[in-house]
């Protein structure tokens, strides 16, 4: 399968442009875990799907769906399954950013008469859940445009399996995370980032700058935290990620993934 993500071409001589309303609107992103209750319109829903959609894709394969959740009920139990996440009950429109290659198989059958179809692989797991983030970015960058907001749900994986049946997932659809959407009842500080030369290097990977403008980061990252807790807390970045990684986490997603017909080869 062709892995062209086809993109316009940005130019990069000595002096171009680097600033854009788009530029601007991007590094002003923060999440919001707060929302007025004020409702998201379906024509804003459509504009903010639309978006989503022209967001690159693999070979055209398109290999996403989404599931907007608006009722109450439902909110709730999702909220419950995703680790008791107040704001998914709060927000006005959650969604949920699903890989979908079961529209594909399913669409291709008809054509294959009889020879082998390779929607099962572990490639195509990869080019299913590339395709849903970049449209979900997309969709998140266009609703921060009409001066909505939101914030990502990892924790949709939490329980996985009890989650899908509720949402009547078929075989070779998973959620890959959700999405808070509606207007921000407050504006959260930015968090920083790693150091650009942690993460741009040029014409081959630079594995000393990436350990030394981690450190550098740690000293960032401890600046930002006794600033938003009040000195209650100067835990350097490094530190906290060390944490992540001792906790196993989501460890039923391989089995629930071969359950569901993906990684088959």
């Amino acid at each position: 399968m062709s892995e062209e993500r086809n993109e316009p071409g940005t130019g990069g001589a000595s002096g171009a442009q680097t600033e854009s309303e788009t530029i601007s609107l991007l590094m002003k992103h923060t999440s919001v875990r707060q929302f007025q209750d004020r409702p998201v319109s379906e024509e804003q829903l459509a504009a903010i799907i639309g978006a989503g959609q022209m967001a690159s894709t693999s070979s055209n394969v398109q290999a996403y769906s989404v599931i907007a959740v608006t009722e109450p009920a439902l909110k709730s139990q999702l909220a419950e399954l995703s680790g008791k996440q107040a704001y998914i009950e709060q927000c006005p429109v959650f969604l949920v950013w699903c890989a979908d290659l079961y529209r594909l198989r399913e669409a291709s059958a008809p054509h294959l008469q009889g020879a082998d179809s390779y929607e099962d692989t572990t490639e195509n797991l990869i080019v299913a859940t590339v395709d849903v983030a970049l449209a979900a970015q997309n969709a998140a960058v266009a609703a921060e445009s009409l001066g909505l907001g939101i914030v990502y749900i990892g924790g949709v994986r939490n329980q996985i399996a009890e989650l899908s049946e509720l949402l009547g997932l078929p075989e070779l659809v998973y959620p890959v995370f959700g999405m808070c959407l509606g207007y921000p009842a407050g504006v959260n500080g930015l968090r920083p980032r790693l150091p650009l030369q942690a993460v741009l290097h040029h014409n081959g990977y630079n594995a000393e700058a990436a350990v030394q403008q981690a450190e550098v980061y740690d000293g960032i990252s401890q600046d930002y935290m006794r600033k938003r807790t009040g000195g209650q807390n100067d835990t350097p970045w490094s530190a906290m990620m060390a944490h992540r990684l001792s906790q196993p986490a989501r460890m039923q997603m391989k089995d629930f993934l071969l359950g569901k017909g993906f990684m088959q080869r």
